[in-house]
């Protein structure tokens, strides 16, 4: 293991949990009835792009170039109040460091976006010069595009990487990108996670202790198989 590569949000920062609720919240007021639960199994881990051509195919008609400036401010209220570092992740990092792995973050959101959420948590410095969106690729995940520009970016062979994803779209972007992955089981149930090369954890206690047995076992790849450390 030469490589960890995060997912910024649901994994670093709890922006999934907050951005579900108040999604849920602008799409009722449009009057697309969809409970928070409804939002992230249908939208976790995807591009602004897809929520928006998933929200102009539900009410069939094209919508305004700036449709979402109406409601910003809620998703600003709602980070600037809520956004906190997921539960356990500082330790994480803080040991990661102190072994001396390196780390990235290759996240579906913008720049912008990953600036702000990773700033507002105190996260960013983190990570500066090693952030990559999908911006700077053609296609966004379940595509294997950002993982292995972010691999390469850091000169790292994608079989020598482990990603840690919470998203079902995330892991299935690990997988065709040739690396190991740690699902991480908070708002997706397990077995959405769950697959062939991925180990499931439900708490980022659990995620360091199998990077740490991956590390030991000399390499990313533990036989491909599934695990898990629920």
């Amino acid at each position: 293991m030469n490589l960890v590569i995060f997912d910024c949000d649901g994994v670093l920062v709890n922006t999934e949990a907050v951005a579900a609720r108040v999604g849920a919240s602008v799409l009722n007021g449009m009057g697309w009835n969809l409970s928070v639960q409804e939002v992230i199994e249908r939208f976790l881990g995807c591009t602004d792009e897809y929520f928006r051509a998933e929200v102009e195919a539900h009410f069939g008609r094209p919508l305004p170039e700036d449709w979402d400036e109406q409601f910003e401010s809620q998703y600003v209220a709602a980070y600037t109040a809520e956004l906190r570092p997921v539960d356990g992740v500082v330790q994480v990092l803080d040991e990661l460091r102190s072994d001396g792995v390196p780390t990235c973050v290759a996240s579906n959101g913008s720049h912008d976006k990953i600036r702000r959420t990773l700033g507002t948590t105190g996260l960013f410095d983190r990570f500066e010069g090693r952030i990559f969106s999908v911006q700077d690729v053609p296609r966004g995940k379940p595509a294997p595009d950002i993982f292995l520009h972010a691999a390469k970016s850091m000169r790292v062979f994608p079989q020598d990487c482990v990603v840690v994803e919470d998203s079902p779209r995330g892991v299935a972007a690990a997988r065709s990108a040739g690396m190991a992955c740690i699902g991480f089981a908070d708002l997706t149930p397990a077995h959405k996670l769950a697959a062939p090369g991925v180990t499931v954890c439900s708490t980022m206690t659990d995620v360091l202790r199998q990077l740490r047995r991956t590390a030991t076992a000399g390499g990313a790849r533990e036989g491909g198989t599934r695990g898990t450390c629920l």
